[in-house]
């Protein structure tokens, strides 16, 4: 259970995995999430899924190494076993024809849209995909977006490669009949300003929320978010909301809450052995 049968690096820190789970493939759509634990002490995370095969029982999953459990995992090598997989969890993606469908995927979340954008292309859609990163060295995926999109727009927030910034998405909405957009990334001001531009359009826009989790069966409410007013537990009820009602504010301030901490845990390897002043002091910078 959970083999790791294929692992890859699509870019820095950027890895790929996809491994044997026969109950998760069956049942799993686009949207949904899997939560890991690595070690019987490890953390629960949170992954999105993107893609599986049903015929041979494997699940893929595209993950960033930004903390020590997601470096932990990173660090497994193809035949190795994930210790804990629970899912699938949350509600999967709408997906129907629409008409046009615009499908932005943000840095590691291009992996979860490329599973999204070809079931909405299946269903008929014509799909505009968007893909964005800090810098061209971390674009993924691009000949895969490229091969199930009528047509590709790649950004960058440093100009590196394809248009910089965000303002082009102006012309697509001035040019093209959208009924649709669909957001994929961890940077909550990229969703921001996403569904911002798209409320003055008038387009539905459908983003996915990445908040602090813990057990992801509605029970802790530690990823609860404010949704058109209303709270909302982004495990059962999400994790896709629309963007036009998400208390933004609210969700930034916390996913902030333990960035410290998150930083010592990072540290932490590195300073076995040594003062723990000295741990905290750096943690804080």
């Amino acid at each position: 259970m959970n083999r790791i049968i294929t692992k890859k690096e699509l870019a820095p820190k950027i890895k790929l995995m996809e491994f044997e789970n026969h109950n998760i493939a069956l049942r799993a759509k686009p949207g949904q999430f899997v939560v890991i634990q690595m070690g019987e002490k490890g953390e629960r995370f949170p992954i999105t899924i993107s893609g599986t095969d049903s015929d041979r029982g494997t699940v893929k999953l595209v993950f960033n190494e930004v903390g020590k459990s997601s470096k932990t995992l990173g660090a497994l090598s193809e035949g190795d076993e994930i210790d804990n997989v629970a899912g699938p969890l949350g509600n999967p993606t709408e997906i129907e024809k629409f008409g046009t469908v615009l499908c932005f995927g943000g840095g590691v979340m291009i992996g979860p849209m490329v599973y999204e954008a070809a079931a909405f292309k299946e269903a008929g859609n014509r799909v505009i995909a968007v893909i964005g990163a800090r810098n061209k060295e971390l674009l993924i995926l691009k000949a895969e977006m490229k091969a199930l999109s009528d047509d590709l727009h790649i950004s960058t927030d440093d100009g590196s490669e394809g248009y910089l910034g965000l303002d082009f998405l102006k012309e697509i909405f001035e040019r093209e009949k959208v009924e649709r957009v669909i957001a994929m990334s961890v940077a909550t001001a990229t969703l921001r300003t996403l569904s911002e531009l798209t409320k003055t359009y008038g387009i539905k826009t459908i983003v996915s929320l990445t908040p602090i989790m813990l057990d992801a069966t509605g029970m802790c409410g530690v990823c609860r978010v404010s949704v058109g007013g209303e709270t909302k537990f982004t495990c059962v009820d999400g994790p896709e909301f629309d963007g036009h009602l998400v208390d933004w504010d609210l969700l930034e301030s916390r996913k902030r809450a333990y960035s410290h901490e998150e930083r010592i845990s990072a540290l932490s390897d590195e300073y076995i052995g040594k003062d723990f002043t000295s741990l905290c002091a750096r943690g804080k910078k």
